[in-house]
């Protein structure tokens, strides 16, 4: 049974359209998504192998979540991959040894990491490749051009389909727009962490996705009274309210929740056929001050 398919609708993500509901991979290995080994490797490949037998036709991952556990186990899981399956991985950061971020934005960095993602994943391409700027959580202002010269050029060479930028600011987009083509921002956004509201719909506008990153908080989940009472009166959980309000907010926001629980990925992909209604909807937007987006 496919969950996801035609119940949280499409948008378009390069040259495909994909579900909207996706699939993060940040909670899938070891504590702090610091690139350690799963807890439970063969939980972890059937969470993957599921995701996708329930409707999940884009996964999104990346050195910022430790590169090698992470690709390995989708490789094991899901190689050759379905025709219709796009996986979108981040560079730009990865972790050291002793469970540091740190950026990796030199060209010879964003090279390797490239090529070690296309190892990895056992791909000749990868569909789509995102930059992800410096800041903890929160983007700061620092121009994305150069890194984002280097990717176009592995673009041009044919090893990367289309381009993102991660941790942006509304000028670092404008940016990195005036190298290459951009078809989707990965941000921190829920319905608590809502900065990027003007950002999110400029994209909508222009027909650009907005990936929420951290759609249910990451560490520790998003919790707020308005969240737990709309929770209680549709008799459901926090999460699949929290995630139907990121897919009722606007056409153009893609969640990838990430979890490596069977149980919690079947109750995020039901949240797609969650519908909130209007009294709902303004409870909720009243969290983050949300205003109606312009026309």
């Amino acid at each position: 049974m496919r969950i996801t398919a035609e119940r949280s609708g499409e948008f378009r993500l390069g040259d495909r359209r994909v579900d909207r509901l996706g699939y993060g991979t940040m909670r899938l290995t070891g504590p702090d998504a610091a690139g350690r080994p799963p807890p439970d490797r063969r939980t972890a490949v059937a969470v993957l192998r599921r995701a996708v037998d329930l409707g999940v036709d884009h996964i999104d991952t990346g050195d910022y979540e430790g590169p090698r556990p992470v690709t390995e186990l989708i490789r094991r899981a899901l190689h050759p991959y379905p025709d219709d399956l796009t996986i979108v991985t981040t560079v730009g950061a990865r972790w050291t040894s002793d469970g540091r971020w740190v950026e990796a934005l030199s060209p010879a960095e964003l090279r390797q990491a490239v090529h070690d993602q296309l190892d990895q994943l056992g791909l000749d391409v990868l569909d789509v490749v995102s930059l992800r700027m410096p800041g903890q959580r929160e983007p700061i202002e620092r121009s994305p051009a150069e890194p984002m010269e280097t990717l176009a050029e592995l673009q041009q060479q044919g090893l990367i389909r289309h381009l993102g930028v991660s941790n942006v600011t509304t000028q670092g987009f404008a940016e990195a727009e005036a190298v290459a083509p951009v078809v989707c921002v990965q941000n921190h956004y829920n319905v608590v962490h809502r900065h990027d509201d003007p950002l999110v719909d400029a994209l909508a506008r222009a027909g650009i996705a907005f990936v929420a990153c951290l759609p249910l908080g990451g560490f520790p989940p998003v919790e707020a009274p308005a969240l737990a009472r709309v929770a209680r009166v549709l008799e459901t959980t926090e999460t699949e309210v929290a995630l139907a309000w990121l897919l009722a907010r606007s056409p153009n926001i893609l969640p990838v929740p990430s979890t490596r629980s069977l149980t919690h990925l079947q109750q995020n992909l039901e949240s797609a056929a969650r519908v909130l209604g209007p009294v709902e909807l303004e409870e909720l937007d009243r969290i983050g001050g949300v205003v109606e987006p312009e026309p």
